[in-house]
């Protein structure tokens, strides 16, 4: 089985309103939240091998804050083509991942990712699926299994939603 998490960027900022998009850092409120969903994780233990992160200043910071709880021998990939993907993009860049990377953790931006999560989630729990599809907030994180031997059979439909996590949901 391979375990896919996806994650939301924790909140930006929006101090600068001269500021490109792409630099924009977090907020106060997202660096508190990026490391408790680190921690998160590896209370689930979700251990992802590769982390795919969008190149946007505030999913590296996201990134850089949970690191310090996710696995030392998980690889890095940041990708220009993650920031404000489309599903099909995200599902590109996915389906390059090695057989060998068991769990892959790709960190993105909405209404992509929020979308991606709800289009794979083909079973799961009923109310996780239905707070999935309601809203996908900041910092939030869906984790999906997937009965497949390779990451390009990982399509529309055919992912079981195995945890949804708001970061509210850890107060």
């Amino acid at each position: 089985m391979k375990t896919l998490i996806l994650m939301r960027h924790a909140k930006s900022a929006w101090d600068d309103p001269h500021q490109k998009d792409i630099d924009r850092p977090l907020a106060p409120r997202g660096r508190k939240a990026a490391p408790r969903v680190g921690a998160w994780l590896a209370a689930e233990n979700y251990r992802p091998d590769v982390a795919l992160c969008s190149t946007a200043q505030r999913t590296r910071e996201t990134l850089g804050l949970m690191r310090p709880e996710l696995p030392e021998s998980m690889t890095v990939e940041l990708s220009r083509a993650l920031y404000m993907a489309e599903p099909r993009e995200m599902l590109n860049e996915i389906a390059k991942m090695p057989a060998t990377a068991e769990t892959v953790m790709l960190l993105g931006h909405n209404p992509g990712i929020g979308s991606l999560a709800g289009l794979l989630a083909g079973s799961g729990d009923e109310q996780a699926l239905g707070s999935l599809h309601a809203k996908f907030p900041t910092a939030a994180v869906a984790v999906l299994g997937f009965e497949v031997a390779r990451w390009s059979e990982v399509a529309p439909g055919n992912g079981r939603l195995l945890a949804f996590m708001r970061p509210r949901d850890l107060d």
